[in-house]
């Protein structure tokens, strides 16, 4: 083999040459690459997720006024029509009679045809001749309820329920939100010289509407957010007097309007106020008429019921 030439060995000394320098660079740029401290990624500042929104609880108040009750059954019938969500209710009187059939899962419908098949008998009972203290015992009431609830106490309810009753002696009130609901109507609905007073626990109860005519205080203190108030008892200016009874109820009327106003003024968000002038409270032929009128106040009360509601919803 040839020996090669001397230009033949510069050229390959110097190829050789730009290759270590070559090999050189890149392990140095590797070399300090790697040595070079290398950031961390600033973290993404995602924005805090949205606290849920709670659902308000509304709270039903039904207000006292006897036979006018029935008007609460067509607020009930109207307020489902319209998909109002009822968490809750308070009742006093009358509206606790209708209050608890409603809270142990009845529907408007429901109730309107108990109503109209109720027999005025069933919920009478004369008290004997030689008792004072009332005409009426209330037990038949009392009765009619625990039956037609299948004797269902007031904490089993299938919305939460409170009945609202006097303390004859302290004059306070009391709000029921445990056992029989047949008795604790009852002393909610005995109106003084009208019923008997009712004993429970050792202490006699009467008629809630001497302290609570419509009862939001206590649809509020049972957690309601938002009080959907049924006022049912006449104006003192148009109360009909045809009887010892409705002369009795009219005088409560007028006893109880500071106390209304100011429940209603605190702790109400609507008012709602069936249309009952021709109707006394003695007056049990016209429950259709006073279930139609209950209807009609809720389609009239209903934008400004819908515009307070979605307000109150906003701002949980």
């Amino acid at each position: 083999m040839k020996p090669s030439s001397p230009r033949l060995a510069r050229r390959n000394f110097s190829l050789a040459a730009a290759s270590a320098v070559l090999a050189a660079c890149t392990t140095t740029g590797a070399s300090k690459t790697d040595s070079t401290p290398v950031a961390a990624t600033p973290p993404v500042n995602t924005p805090p997720l949205d606290k849920p929104q709670r659902p308000i609880r509304v709270g039903l108040a039904l207000g006292g006024g006897a036979a006018r009750g029935f008007a609460h059954i067509g607020v009930i019938k109207a307020l489902e029509a319209r998909n109002i969500q009822v968490d809750l209710v308070a009742g006093t009187s009358a509206g606790s009679v209708v209050g608890a059939l409603y809270a142990s899962g009845m529907n408007g419908f429901a109730l309107n045809k108990l109503a109209l098949t109720m027999d005025e008998a069933s919920i009478s009972d004369w008290a004997m001749p030689f008792r004072t203290r009332g005409f009426l015992q209330g037990v038949a009431l009392q009765n009619y309820l625990n039956t037609t609830l299948n004797n269902r106490p007031i904490e089993k309810m299938v919305k939460p329920l409170g009945v609202v009753a006097t303390d004859l002696k302290t004059g306070q009130p009391i709000l029921f939100q445990r056992g029989n609901t047949g008795i604790a109507v009852r002393a909610s609905c005995s109106v003084p010289s009208i019923f008997e007073p009712v004993k429970i626990g050792g202490h006699e109860y009467v008629d809630g509407g001497l302290v609570s005519p419509v009862p939001a205080s206590f649809a509020r203190k049972m957690g309601a957010d938002f009080v959907i108030a049924v006022d049912i008892s006449q104006r003192p200016e148009s109360g009909l007097t045809a009887s010892s009874f409705d002369v009795l109820m009219q005088t409560f009327t007028i006893m109880g309007q500071t106390i209304k106003a100011y429940e209603l003024e605190k702790y109400a968000d609507i008012v709602i106020r069936p249309n009952l002038a021709a109707m006394s409270g003695s007056d049990f032929s016209q429950r259709n008429a006073a279930i139609l009128a209950g209807e009609e106040a809720v389609a009239k009360m209903m934008p400004e019921l819908q515009r307070k509601l979605a307000a109150s919803r906003a701002a949980v």
